[in-house]
């Protein structure tokens, strides 16, 4: 029984531990590589948690969508997109790096617990 615990919480490791790194990429390649914008930070619509962001692509697009950051209604901020996916943005000082370092070193401990928990389950 103690063998199926260890895998579970190895695989549950290894799920955390992609997710971070997967999310740190992200980031770094649009903050990297993406277009910049200036989006205005309208109110939240009802039942929503976070504010919308309206901006212009580069090719004249209006986009809208909810902040990924919990943002102060009526400003404005500075934000990079993917071109490919104007709906993948990375709020000028937001990027969660903290986060996803979190997931990282929580994914490799629990992995190395669960490798423990095998090697000493016999």
């Amino acid at each position: 029984m103690q063998i199926v615990f260890a895998a579970f919480t190895a695989l549950a490791g290894l799920v955390a531990v992609l997710v971070g790194a997967y999310a740190r990429r992200q980031t770094r390649r649009i903050v990297s590589a993406g277009c910049l914008a200036i989006a205005l930070v309208k109110p939240a619509p009802p039942g929503a948690g976070r504010g919308l962001l309206q901006y212009e692509t580069a090719d004249g697009r209006v986009v809208e969508i909810v902040s990924p950051v919990p943002l102060p209604e009526g400003g404005s901020v500075r934000l990079s997109y993917d071109p490919e996916d104007p709906r993948d943005v990375v709020v000028d000082g937001h990027h969660r790096a903290a986060v996803d370092r979190g997931f990282v070193i929580a994914g490799l401990l629990l992995t190395l617990i669960g490798a423990a928990l095998a090697i000493s389950g016999g």
